[in-house]
């Protein structure tokens, strides 16, 4: 493969795109010592930019509860934007879908713990994520459904 066809990727920007959160039972959640039970929800989403460039978004939802009490709840949408050359157009969902999430994640693991520690409550440390494997079922449950793919404009 010659220089011109070699495939190549650069990480141009990363970036908090959207930042929210919410303590709607506040300042009574506080006051509570029941240990929270936490749901963690994950997205992720691609869309081009320019010309071999690509946005992708991971968003992650967090909502922390205690007995039927929402303690908090804060979503994080951290994007990147990528330069992506010379990837067959086969491989390019892949490279958005698990290797974009694979270099965000840590940012936006960072991003929420941190939020949470500034609205008063202990640090939320996720649990790594296996992109791969989502991207994988998500490939099998399109594939039953025979639904659509990222679509890349």
């Amino acid at each position: 493969m010659s220089d011109a066809m070699q495939a190549t990727f650069n990480i141009e920007k990363i970036y908090v795109k959207d930042l929210s959160l919410e303590i709607p039972n506040a300042p009574q959640v506080f006051l509570l010592r029941d240990q929270p039970s936490m749901d963690v929800q994950l997205n992720t989403s691609a869309d081009k930019v320019g010309e071999d460039v690509y946005q992708t978004v991971l968003t992650i939802t967090v909502t922390a509860k205690a007995t039927d009490k929402t303690m908090f709840l804060v979503e994080a949408s951290q994007a990147g934007i990528f330069r992506i050359e010379n990837v067959p157009q086969e491989e390019l969902e892949a490279v958005l879908s698990i290797g974009c999430p694979n270099i965000l994640f840590p940012y936006a693991r960072e991003t929420i713990s941190d939020v949470v520690t500034r609205a008063g409550f202990p640090p939320v440390l996720l649990a790594p994520v296996n992109f791969e494997a989502l991207y994988m079922q998500r490939q099998q449950a399109e594939q039953k459904d025979d639904g659509p793919r990222i679509q890349l404009q």
